[in-house]
């Protein structure tokens, strides 16, 4: 996204980013979401267009928000190593186990990067299985497809308290504090406007959530 580019030395991305899902119609909303966007007005730029179906924007939004996360990741793919971090962790109180219900149905413990692996790998299978993200314009939504989009969210979220927690001060060091705090308040505005992620779950930095949304 336009807004969200960083400069080329940290260009590291964890894997290569995703174009918007539903052909033409998607890449019309990924227009509005950049020129939203470089207004500045991140609460404006969240909102659901009008006459636009609310899960087409959920869809382009999600593909969009999967890259900004994979690109930040892959900035601190360096520091966020099985040594550093051996469990996945917000801080002292909260531990993420990975299961996807599917190859690992019993939560695993497993280091960070394990974690933060498993969870784009699976997050792209959900992207290009057209049943669920359809491809075609015009092609339904499957009645689950909020749900797949909340687990995404949700876990998403997870490797930002991850992030905040524990490689903040590597994030200092390498000059992206603003990009990643704007990141992150566009991503607790977009969630917040659609219930994307239930309360509890924002709970390891619900300070910097609530100082967001000045709840």
């Amino acid at each position: 996204m336009s807004l969200f580019g960083l400069g080329s030395r940290n260009q590291k991305t964890f894997r290569p980013k995703k174009s918007a899902p539903s052909g033409s119609k998607g890449a019309q909303l990924q227009k509005h979401i950049d020129a939203t966007l470089g207004s500045g007005n991140l609460r404006e730029a969240v909102r659901l267009p009008p006459g636009e179906d609310i899960n087409e924007w959920l869809a382009v939004n999600t593909v969009d928000f999967f890259n900004q996360v994979n690109i930040l990741y892959g900035t601190l793919t360096e520091f966020c190593t099985p040594s550093n971090c051996p469990t996945m962790t917000a801080g002292p109180k909260y531990e993420y186990r990975w299961a996807d219900g599917i190859t690992i149905k019993k939560p695993i413990e497993v280091s960070a990067p394990k974690y933060v692996e498993y969870l784009m790998d699976w997050i792209e299978v959900q992207l290009d299985d057209e049943s669920i993200f359809p491809q075609k314009l015009g092609a339904p939504f499957p009645p689950n497809f909020q749900d797949v989009v909340k687990t995404i969210f949700k876990r998403l979220f997870r490797v930002y308290a991850h992030i905040y927690h524990t490689h903040f001060q590597e994030i200092v060091s390498l000059k992206e504090e603003a990009h990643l705090n704007t990141c992150f308040k566009h991503f607790v505005l977009f969630t917040w406007e659609f219930r994307l992620i239930d309360k509890g779950e924002l709970a390891p930095l619900y300070d910097l959530v609530e100082s967001i949304l000045q709840l």
